[in-house]
């Protein structure tokens, strides 16, 4: 009788940890559009860049894990060619649910390189940048879901002034 008991204690267990590794993935890749504001101090007017965000991430608990991010952002405001790429890492903390919106909050820490050109001179930098933000992901299955909103507060700190720009992404999330 007891044996009996404990095989089907037993199985239990080994079903319920296969079905709670379906249901939270161990890692993610995100890939999508991005939109940055960019407020470049000096009295300057915000700026408007477009690109693309990606990033990976790897949870060591339901909720906890790691996100590495890397984006792009182009434009030519002013008649001046501008890319930014930034390149962080941080925490990110994600909230499984039983609904098919899956919300996500991240704090990133890493590098930004600012590379501007016009009339032939150019000039580049790369420097110290964080993020804070967060999104939500609306699941299509358990291998997939889109990404309605990711919004962060993105600082980078070029020529001795500190930009405090807005950045939206959006687009495809595979789950693993």
């Amino acid at each position: 009788m007891f044996r009996f008991l404990g095989l089907v204690i037993s199985l239990l267990l080994v079903f319920s940890l296969i079905a709670v590794g379906q249901d939270n993935p161990k890692a993610e890749i995100f890939g999508g559009y991005q939109y940055t504001r960019v407020n470049p101090g000096h009295g300057v007017d915000s700026l408007n860049l477009n690109g693309w965000n990606a990033s990976v991430s790897g949870y060591f608990t339901k909720y906890l894990g790691i996100s590495g991010d890397f984006s792009g952002a182009y434009g030519t405001p002013f008649g001046v060619s501008t890319k930014l790429h930034t390149f962080m890492f941080g925490p990110i903390v994600h909230f499984p649910n039983s609904s098919k919106i899956t919300p996500f909050a991240h704090a990133l820490f890493g590098g930004a390189h600012l590379n501007a050109s016009a009339f032939e001179l150019s000039g580049a930098q790369t420097k110290f940048a964080w993020a804070a933000g967060g999104g939500l992901d609306a699941n299509l299955n358990s291998r997939f879901a889109v990404r309605l909103a990711q919004v962060d507060f993105l600082q980078t700190r070029f020529v001795d002034l500190t930009q405090n720009n807005f950045r939206y992404s959006a687009g495809i999330v595979i789950k693993f």
